[in-house]
């Protein structure tokens, strides 16, 4: 029997780990490709879904990323014509004037002929770049990471506040730069230039500082950093657990990408050590017993969400290592990338996340036409 949880058309926040697991999925696709119309094709996608489940007042730092996105591309395109990318083309577009090195530094260049083919590699790369940082920057907008430390384990609560501030510095910083900005335009400056950026970043950083600051009040006061109580025998075991688990979850890595090793060696011993690291964080919880209020459900839309993000990643893994035409595209000639069929599908199925997950509340509210609305007598 569905519950009201299961029900994508009611107004409600999902699941922060849903979002999460569906934008960490998206950007593993886009780290197995360099076709740039699969590539552009993800970033368009994770921009849909931010258009139509962004909750309103919710970071809108998913333009910064992408802002972010395009210098990398443009510094990586810079950085090949000036210094090589290792790939040697047919056409030569112009040349600059090199510098001799000497025989150590074999591959590098500086200056010298600048290759279509080469540009397009670097191309390539830094649009892969950029379409993982707009992955995880719709993530950034779609579930807060601060909601997601609400479900982080006890045992790793530390790490995952530093975690957490690292990730919520970036949209804060953008945030602060277009408010001081708008601020100086209302005073007759023009917001361009050089000059002026320098000028914004005293306040961007000072405004930067006292929030930290404010943080970590703010934590201390709620007793974040306490010390837990801890028996020798529970540290002891802990321990033993946790490195166990990290060995065997490296060893077994190294024997899923490594033919020649046994098979046990494989996917066995990385499932027996990911078991003993669960392990080890379940005793770490028990020892710091939290409260659970109002804890996020899970129903159906959440695993709708996560598959969306599940989809693709799994798909352009097996295309990855399967060798499909048009995932990576070729180089020398400079041809136009074909298009893989299966894989644009399975990108596809991530733009679903914006008709499984139901609609936030305060945005659902917000479209509601005003004849719709109950009037509450007076």
């Amino acid at each position: 029997m569905l519950t009201a949880a299961d029900r994508p058309s009611l107004p409600r926040l999902l699941h922060p780990v849903a979002w999460w697991v569906w934008g960490v999925g998206l950007a593993a696709a886009a780290s197995r490709t360099t076709n740039p119309f699969l590539l552009l094709l993800i970033g368009a996608v994770a921009a849909w879904v931010v258009l139509e489940r962004r909750e309103l007042g919710a970071s809108n730092a998913f333009a910064g990323f992408l802002v972010i996105g395009l210098v990398a591309v443009g510094l990586r395109v810079l950085m090949a014509a000036l210094l090589g990318g290792g790939v040697t083309g047919r056409v030569v577009l112009f040349r600059l004037p090199e510098v001799p090195l000497p025989a150590w530094t074999a591959g590098v260049r500086l200056g010298g002929a600048v290759t279509l083919e080469g540009v397009l590699a670097a191309a390539y790369d830094g649009l892969r770049l950029a379409a993982i940082l707009a992955c995880l920057g719709a993530t950034n907008v779609l579930a807060s990471p601060r909601r997601l430390l609400r479900y982080v384990p006890a045992t790793l609560y530390d790490v995952g506040t530093a975690v957490v501030v690292a990730l919520t510095y970036a949209p804060q910083m953008v945030e602060d730069a277009g408010r001081v900005r708008a601020a100086r335009r209302l005073r007759g400056h023009s917001g361009r230039g050089l000059r002026e950026m320098a000028r914004l970043a005293v306040p961007v950083l000072e405004g930067a500082l006292d929030r930290s600051l404010a943080l970590a009040a703010s934590m201390e006061s709620r007793g974040y950093g306490r010390a837990v109580h801890r028996t020798p025998a529970s540290r002891r075991r802990a321990s033993a657990l946790t490195v166990l688990g990290l060995l065997g979850v490296v060893a077994g890595l190294y024997g899923l990408l490594d033919g020649s090793s046994p098979p046990l060696m494989g996917l066995p011993l990385l499932v027996l050590g990911v078991l003993l690291a669960g392990a080890s964080l379940a005793t770490g919880a028990h020892r710091d017993p939290r409260t659970r209020y109002r804890r996020d459900p899970w129903a159906l839309p959440e695993w709708a969400v996560a598959a969306c993000g599940i989809v693709p990643a799994v798909v352009m893994f097996i295309a990855s290592d399967q060798g499909w035409p048009g995932i990576t595209p070729v180089q020398v000639p400079a041809t136009l990338p074909e298009l893989p069929v299966v894989a644009v599908l399975a990108i596809g199925v991530a733009a679903l996340a914006a008709w499984v997950s139901p609609p936030p509340p305060q945005r659902a509210a917000a479209t509601v036409p005003a004849r719709e609305k109950v009037q509450v007598p007076a």
